[in-house]
């Protein structure tokens, strides 16, 4: 299930690209598949044991140049010189962090110039309507800490010399999925009604008809907006990297 649009955010083989905030490896995954030299970074260990795993099973049963790496750490204060990588993903990473403007002069930095990033968060709109139905939605461990407002998202890549080219939306079925996990109880894994719906979402993983349903329905209620920007020649004004 990817977020990024890789039509927008185009793969070439040998490309140096860092998934920042990689989870189970996801877009790890097909970076992997373009014959990128792909880096996953995320702080939860037993994700990246899962995503490690996947990764071996697809060296181990097709034939790809591409390379992968696994790097446990903050996505905040990243141990790369500037001007490292090709192309750069961050998906649905903002959300947990405070300060998206050091988040996205550190995201900038590491980006080589004419190089291209895709920054993914949940929409304002569905971020509200969870909060609405669940008092726990912005107060569980490890979950989302506050709402982005994709406006001041875009202020601060453009703030930092990354020029947005293009605008996207996914996951429109995924909204009612956690509309119904709020609404049955967000840490209820055996609520009847937001399993069935689940079982939905599985199918429509291998649908090609409801995959074209939700593209379309990702233009009325989407789940997540995808900002894709290019590093300009110039060099921004920089935030201070953080102090460790």
């Amino acid at each position: 299930m990817l977020t990024v649009d890789f039509q927008k955010l185009p793969l070439r083989p040998g490309d140096l690209v860092l998934d920042a905030g990689c989870g189970e490896g996801r877009h790890t995954f097909e970076c992997f598949r373009h014959g990128c030299s792909i880096l996953g970074m995320d702080l939860d260990h037993r994700s990246l044991l899962k995503a490690r795993y996947m990764l071996e099973q697809m060296r181990g049963r097709q034939d790809t140049a591409g390379r992968f790496s696994l790097l446990r750490g903050d996505t905040l204060r990243f141990p790369f010189p500037d001007e490292t990588f090709d192309k750069v993903i961050c998906a649905e990473v903002i959300e947990h962090v405070r300060d998206e403007h050091l988040a996205m002069a550190e995201l900038a930095r590491i980006l080589k110039t004419r190089g291209k990033i895709a920054v993914t968060v949940p929409t304002l709109i569905t971020e509200h309507l969870y909060d609405k139905l669940s008092a726990q939605y912005f107060r569980t461990p490890g979950g989302h800490i506050r709402k982005v407002t994709p406006s001041a998202l875009a202020s601060s890549m453009e703030q930092n010399g990354l020029r947005i080219y293009a605008v996207g939306f996914a996951h429109a079925f995924h909204s009612p999925y956690w509309m119904l996990r709020c609404i049955f109880g967000l840490h209820d894994e055996k609520a009847v009604v937001p399993r069935l719906y689940r079982q939905f979402l599985h199918l429509a993983l291998f649908s090609k008809p409801l995959r074209l349903a939700e593209k379309i329905c990702n233009s009325f209620f989407p789940k997540s907006i995808i900002l894709y920007a290019q590093k300009q020649s110039h060099s921004p004004q920089r935030t201070p990297r953080p102090q460790r």
